[in-house]
């Protein structure tokens, strides 16, 4: 027998995925998959697929977001009632939970990610914070109180993949993520971040 391939293995991903994801109501209504031009309408429309989009990463435990490629994931392709969300419109709902609540958007639940220099790339790809950089920064920081780390040296992947994490919600963070965010707490001198890409190490204050 021929092993299976690339293409029945990502199918079969995103099966378990579409299995394991307790999808709204919401998600299985047509009309749901294209934005309506009236301006109440779509509005509680962007505000239902970024709780959604949220929701779908957390319980996957992602933070990043591919457009083209998640067009085909059981998130924005629905097969049973063959809908699919268009690229322009998840841009527009991604763009929507970039904003802040006071600009009218989403509460800033996404970044786009950008290229090597800082610029602006095409939204192609996308952060995808279910908690705020800030709000991770609060939740290490309250695991570092309870466990007693304070003090201690732990390397990046330790803090996301260590044995003293387990079951800890971040376990399998990005180390790009992660540096995110420790920022905060550097910021407010309760951590210092040092070593290069690939070897850094943090320490709590």
């Amino acid at each position: 027998m021929a092993p299976p391939t690339t293409t029945t293995t990502l199918t079969s991903r995103s099966q378990q995925e579409a299995d394991t994801f307790p999808f709204p109501p919401t998600h299985s209504f047509p009309p749901f998959y294209t934005l309506q031009p009236t301006l109440l309408t779509r509005t509680s429309q962007l505000a239902k697929w970024s709780l959604l989009i949220q929701r779908y990463h957390a319980h996957h435990h992602r933070y990043r977001l591919h457009l083209p490629t998640a067009l085909s994931s059981p998130l924005f392709h629905n097969t049973a009632i063959h809908k699919r969300l268009s690229l322009a419109s998840l841009i527009e709902i991604v763009d929507y939970m970039v904003k802040s609540d006071q600009d009218g958007g989403g509460g800033q639940r996404a970044e786009w990610i950008t290229n090597v220099g800082g610029k602006a790339a095409e939204k192609n790809e996308a952060w995808i914070w279910w908690k705020r950089p800030e709000e991770w920064a609060e939740v290490i920081s309250g695991w570092v109180d309870r466990t007693g780390q304070k003090g201690v040296i732990l390397t990046f992947y330790e803090l996301v993949n260590g044995e003293a994490v387990g079951g800890e919600e971040w376990v399998g963070m990005e180390e790009e993520v992660l540096a995110r965010c420790l920022t905060g707490l550097v910021k407010r001198g309760k951590a210092q971040v040092f070593g290069e890409e690939g070897e850094k190490g943090v320490k709590f204050f």
